[in-house]
């Protein structure tokens, strides 16, 4: 599989996500109590929901997306370098048409894939649950509703099933699979557990923008190392 996958073919994608709310009190009352409902089946018994708010995030029904980086391999004077663009903004609305309009475009060419770690259980239906929640039309990439399993597999690249070779049990960190390959990883600053607090607390959005467009370019050289070829380098990596 790995040797049929046209690497400037694929569009290397990662999101990240907060609660909808700085602080648990802030959310309408009937907020409050879906969470505290839906918060009952994971925290301890001492725990109230508010004191597990900070996990809101992960749920597309409480959380929202912050900062989507996309990015794809290019050959430029006989070289692989990383282009990435980020799109963030403080209307989710208007980031995720904003994205989706150029996700629209990407994919219109066939053969054209997305690639994300974990993609299938996080990524990809995140920003379907929150295009649809905003409103917004979905792309037809992420329109898979009916689609075999197969069908999503091959235009949704998931680099964690991938790593699984059909051993479902097992879940293996972007950051684990990087040490693994030896990849330089964007750990080094923060991690997603930390993103709500940099952006509530710290208001610091730049120092999340370049945690995720890092570790897009993560993924992508774990997908190089996948294909047997070599990764390109972090002064490879063009922001636009």
């Amino acid at each position: 599989m790995f040797e049929s996958l046209s690497s400037e073919d694929i569009l290397f994608i990662d999101i990240e996500t907060a609660p909808q709310k700085p602080e648990f009190s802030e959310l309408p009352l009937h907020f409050q109590q879906l969470w505290d409902k839906k918060s009952s089946h994971f925290r301890d018994e001492n725990q109230l929901a508010a004191d597990v708010y900070d996990r809101a995030g992960i749920y597309a029904e409480f959380g929202r997306i912050i900062c989507i980086s996309s990015g794809v391999i290019i050959q430029k004077n006989g070289e692989r370098y990383y282009r990435v663009k980020s799109y963030h903004d403080a209307d989710e609305k208007k980031l995720l048409n904003t994205f989706n309009e150029m996700l629209e475009k990407f994919t219109a060419n066939p053969g054209k894939k997305l690639c994300a770690h974990n993609g299938q259980e996080f990524d990809y239906p995140y920003i379907a649950r929150r295009t649809l929640i905003n409103g917004l039309r979905l792309p037809k990439i992420l329109d898979v509703a009916g689609a075999k399993p197969w069908e999503i597999k091959d235009r949704l690249l998931d680099t964690l099933q991938m790593w699984k070779f059909g051993d479902y049990k097992n879940y293996t960190s972007l950051d684990l699979l990087c040490a693994v390959f030896n990849i330089p990883t964007p750990k080094d600053d923060i991690d997603g557990s930390q993103v709500a607090r940099v952006y509530y607390q710290e208001g610091d959005l730049d120092r999340i923008i370049r945690y995720c467009e890092k570790d897009t370019l993560a993924l992508a050289n774990l997908m190089l190392r996948y294909k047997g070829e070599p990764i390109i380098p972090i002064d490879n990596l063009l922001v636009v």
